[in-house]
């Protein structure tokens, strides 16, 4: 922006005289490098990303289970209503950081080795839930 002679960007405001640079509203591209070969053009692309393959659990620990009654039956949907859980669609993976002192009826996704312990240590039930999760074997060739 010109301010004068005396700031040193006068007259033009330092963007030359005429051309398509010169007028307003012309921007310009900040990954341009003025004809050289640009910077991710020239980096090496190289290897895998899994992405958009993950599936990604949310969590909730077996602490976070005592907010709810005594026998009560606990799924997605329920996990939803106490905030628990962002969406009714997401996969939920129950961890088993906390103690557990109630009886709970608990269906989820998966479940670790602890959270399975303490809610059947509890007498309550771990069930999983959607479809079973296979592994998958490779085939060795003859």
């Amino acid at each position: 922006m010109g301010r004068g002679r005396g700031a040193g960007s006068g007259k033009t405001a330092g963007r030359g005289h005429k051309g398509s640079h010169s007028r307003a509203g012309a921007g310009r591209l900040s990954l341009y490098e003025g004809g050289q070969m640009p910077l991710f053009r020239r980096v090496p692309k190289r290897g895998f990303n899994n992405k958009q393959f993950a599936s990604r659990f949310e969590i909730v620990n077996v602490s976070q289970l005592e907010a709810f009654e005594d026998g009560a039956q606990i799924g997605v949907e329920q996990l939803l209503r106490a905030g628990l859980v962002d969406d009714l669609q997401s996969k939920v993976k129950i961890l088993g950081d906390g103690e557990l002192t109630k009886r709970l009826l608990v269906a989820a996704h998966k479940f670790s080795k602890t959270a399975e312990q303490k809610i059947v240590g509890c007498g309550g039930t771990a069930t999983r839930v959607g479809g079973k999760e296979t592994k998958s074997v490779r085939r060795k060739r003859a």
